[in-house]
């Protein structure tokens, strides 16, 4: 693996450094993928695509976020958009490093003797000159359009540059401040010069936690909508796949009086009640993965959680008024609880197989979704199955509840209850039909939140 030397500069792929006389300069993990790659490919322009592919090819970003990469490197670079010594944006198409000398040579033994050590950076020619206050005003500024906000971007990120400590303290209780705290707080994660930005410490920490998830969903809203479709959609099959399933299974079991015609009218039952899960539980996560950057296991946990026990507060509440009304049954039916449980745990076990997918909504591929299907649908089976040992069934017990108290009902799960062993639906049944429901819910969220677009 070879270095590469252009103009002052020096970048190693193999250190995983970049250098300028000497000085190491800062630069996140993968904008210094980005500019590496940029470097290989230089005899071309790289498609935007392609570079969506190679760098983010475990997340989903927006387009605003390799715009700000490609920012961030030509300040490093000290490259002007306008005029490129580095970095050109091709219209329509994507970027082209164009540096023409660029010296390909070994990457081995002390090569940093042939640069110069770090030299202080010159001082300014003006003694008075403050480099913060145009900066601050910039991010405490209305903006009415997507180039004054990337320029706002830019400007929270210089200030990390310069100091972030520094940037807060003067930023003080200026009006628009909250949003600036905002801003900073954002920006640091893709700034490597950039120092903590805390929120609690500082002044109206709740408007400033208003403004950040107002920040970080705008710039995910569309994905985070698709990633909650993908998954109300997955959940409703999965929904369908184990009513469907179960029917059959019902309808074939010796002593049992239930004919096919149950098969279809169990899948809708489950594939309504998949889907109304996969978008409480995948409308909780899409939220939550939009706006963590930080305790991502505990805010995803806490989203999913959220958004399933909404889901099941109301499929409870609808199920009890329309049983009660409709045919005169009344039963109890859980919802909330179930949904609060099943979604943490979907929630969990989503987080931690994805953990190092950061910088925007988590796509893993190959392996790595398959880990995280696997993953995500054990924590569900293993949360239905305490439930159902805790006397809370799910759906397939909830239904042979309902056919317990309906008159002439096909759809009690006693012949499937002798099955596996009981004379009648007993907590070793429960336990098995409710794991396999939370394993196959597991497996259809976790295939429509992993799905690319």
């Amino acid at each position: 693996m070879p270095r590469y030397r252009f103009s002052d500069f020096i970048v190693s792929p193999r250190r995983r450094v970049l250098l300028r006389n000497g000085r190491e300069l800062p630069l996140i993990p993968r904008y210094f993928d980005l500019l590496v790659f940029l470097i290989e490919r230089r005899s071309e322009a790289v498609h935007r695509r392609e570079i969506f592919e190679h760098i983010w090819s475990d997340v989903i970003v927006s387009d605003s976020a390799l715009s700000q990469a490609v920012r961030t490197i030509r300040r490093v670079l000290e490259d002007d958009s306008r005029e490129p010594r580095f970095v050109r944006t091709v219209s329509r198409h994507g970027y082209r490093f164009v540096f023409v000398d660029v010296i390909e040579e070994e990457d081995a033994g002390d090569w940093q003797n042939d640069q110069a050590r770090a030299q202080s950076p010159p001082a300014s020619s003006e003694a008075n000159h403050d480099p913060f206050e145009p900066l601050l005003q910039k991010v405490t500024s209305a903006t009415a359009t997507l180039s004054e906000e990337e320029d706002q971007r830019e400007a929270a990120e210089l200030l990390h540059a310069l100091g972030t400590s520094e940037a807060m303290r003067r930023l003080g209780t200026r009006p628009r401040h909250a949003f600036a705290r905002a801003l900073l707080r954002d920006t640091r994660w893709d700034t490597a010069e950039a120092g903590p930005v805390p929120i609690l410490s500082e002044p109206a920490p709740l408007a400033t936690a208003r403004e950040l998830v107002r920040l970080r969903l705008r710039r995910a809203a569309a994905f985070a909508a698709t990633r909650w479709a993908g998954a109300s959609v997955g959940g409703g099959l999965a929904g369908v796949v184990a009513g469907g399933v179960g029917g059959l299974i019902l309808a074939a079991a010796p002593s049992s009086n239930a004919s096919l015609d149950l098969v279809p009218v169990l899948a809708v039952i489950g594939g309504c009640c998949g889907a109304a899960g996969g978008a409480g539980v995948g409308a909780g996560l899409s939220v939550a993965e939009s706006i963590a950057r930080s305790r991502r296991v505990v805010t995803l946990s806490s989203g999913a959680a959220l958004g399933g026990s909404l889901a099941g507060l109301v499929a409870q509440l609808l199920g009890r008024w329309s049983l009660s009304t409709l045919v005169g049954v009344n039963i109890v039916i859980g919802g909330g609880l179930e949904g609060l449980v099943i979604g943490a745990a979907a929630g969990l076990g989503y987080s931690v197989s994805t953990l190092g997918m950061e910088g925007g909504l988590a796509a893993p591929r190959g392996r790595k979704r398959l880990s995280a299907i696997t993953l995500t649908a054990a924590a569900c089976a293993l949360a239905a199955l305490m439930l159902t040992l805790n006397g809370r069934p799910l759906v397939g017990g909830t239904i042979h509840a309902i056919a317990q108290a309906s008159r002439g009902s096909q759809a009690a799960l006693t012949p499937i209850a002798r099955l596996i062993g009981e004379t009648d639906f007993g907590p070793l049944t429960a336990a098995v039909i409710g794991t396999g429901e939370g394993a196959l819910f597991g497996i259809g969220l976790s295939l429509g939140l992993t799905r690319r677009a």
